[in-house]
């Protein structure tokens, strides 16, 4: 008999936790070396096809309209139908969708394309965002495990993190020596070897799906829990406000420091450097997985890790507003980085603590809504702001916005919810487990 795995966190994971753990982080991996072929060089490949700033982030806007739109309707298929089947959904509707992205560089397409294209990739994500996550921590606690959700979350980020290293380079690096255009079509290989792997080790354990012969009231239902479970309980809610204005600002300045860093660099063809801001990030975040767990145990509160962090990472957008100096603005993207890679398992363990395993995805879907309704305003505002100002004034506006959330955070906290001390997950609500692992991926 093979005994626990002590994680760090001091949390362990016996067999079933660590099969459960080893599909979570080969899913993970997998979806984001695809998707971050084209997060180096995204800004770069729009602007190269012809839009302007506003049109290029207002394309991104529409992708996170897309996400607005579907991320509750998947949440729910997700619920009702599995969490496999809303991931290979997701991996056939992305790849097409990306698929068309690149055609319409090809053709220098009109705007109205790029929006509608646009929202169906935010429509593939959407099957992604909730599902994987609801997936592992019911499978978890089937599996028995009883440790912090900080611990695997956070490898699951660190694994992220270099899958992104790898893929953000690799797209910038590809790029220059071939075209803008071939990383999105190795975008869409390894989406389809993704389909292929998830269909082969993901099944559904420690959920039920519950269909319905009337998919209409079940969706009504489900979304109807979701609501009970999320905007009406206080810290959930506070939680879920603070999105809009942390992950609006967060997806802006991703996509604004593609060019913003080729300008302090001086060569506006070094698609290499626009991959290295992502490679960055992608380093920082694997630094922010590992630091996650540890700084939950600096902490009595997990609401005091997403404070700080958002705190620090407003100020430090304030700072690169003002920089200057290419070296010093990578500096400070490498922190700001670190510190929302470190809150964010945090932040998702603190949620998850909070709702109940059958309308998980839902309600965390819900959740990435309210994320991506801040970037539906949030991306064209900044946008015009750098058409008008300059990307540096954008990215001290970004700054001012992020704070914005700190007053929802604190009325979190305020709420002294017991998920908020917790450091294992038996403070959730229907929690299941069972000792029978073989039926098990």
């Amino acid at each position: 008999m093979v005994p626990p795995r002590t994680g760090e966190g001091g949390d362990t994971l016996n067999d079933a936790a660590r099969k459960i753990q080893r599909v979570y982080l080969t899913l993970t991996l997998g979806n984001t070396v695809a998707a971050s072929f084209i997060w180096g060089i995204n800004t770069l490949f729009l602007l190269d096809a012809g839009l302007s700033n506003l049109e290029a982030f207002a394309a991104n806007a529409f992708f996170t309209v897309g996400m607005v739109l579907f991320e509750v309707p998947t949440g729910v298929i997700a619920d009702g139908w599995g969490r496999r089947a809303s991931f290979l959904l997701g991996t056939v509707t992305l790849a097409v969708s990306t698929y068309l992205y690149f055609v319409m560089w090809q053709i220098s397409a009109p705007f109205w394309m790029w929006a509608v294209v646009s929202v169906l990739l935010g429509l593939g994500f959407t099957f992604f965002s909730g599902a994987v996550e609801a997936w592992l921590v019911d499978a978890l606690r089937f599996s028995g495990y009883e440790g912090g959700l900080e611990s695997v979350l956070g490898r699951g980020q660190m694994v992220q993190g270099v899958a992104m290293l790898v893929g953000s380079v690799a797209g910038g690096v590809i790029a220059q020596a071939t075209n803008l255009g071939v990383p999105f079509l190795l975008r869409v290989l390894v989406l389809l070897a993704m389909f292929a792997v998830a269909f082969g080790l993901m099944h559904d354990v420690g959920f039920t799906p519950e269909r319905s012969t009337h998919p209409l009231r079940a969706t009504r239902a489900v979304l109807s829990a979701s609501i009970e479970n999320g905007l009406k309980n206080p810290p959930v809610r506070y939680v879920m406000l603070a999105a809009p204005f942390s992950a609006g600002v967060g997806i802006y300045v991703f996509y604004a420091l593609q060019p913003y860093l080729l300008d302090l660099f001086g060569d506006p063809r070094a698609y290499s450097i626009a991959g290295l801001a992502a490679a960055i990030v992608a380093g920082s975040q694997i630094l922010g997985g590992w630091l996650a767990p540890h700084a939950r145990r600096l902490f009595h509160r997990r609401t005091s890790v997403l404070i700080l962090g958002a705190m620090v990472g407003g100020i430090i957008l304030l700072v690169l507003g003002f920089t200057r100096i290419f070296w010093v603005a990578l500096i400070l993207l490498a922190l700001w980085a670190v510190v929302g890679s470190a809150a964010t398992p945090v932040r998702q363990a603190y949620v998850n603590d909070m709702i109940p395993s059958k309308q998980r995805a839902t309600v965390l879907s819900f959740d990435s809504l309210m994320g991506s309704s801040g970037g539906v305003v949030i991306q064209p505002v900044l946008g015009r702001g750098a058409d008008l100002f300059g990307y540096p004034a954008s990215l001290a506006m970004a700054g001012f916005i992020e704070l914005i959330a700190l007053p929802f955070l604190l009325a979190s906290r305020k709420q002294g919810a017991a998920a908020d001390r917790a450091s294992t997950t038996e403070t959730s609500p229907d929690t299941e487990t069972s000792p029978d692992t073989e039926s098990l991926p």
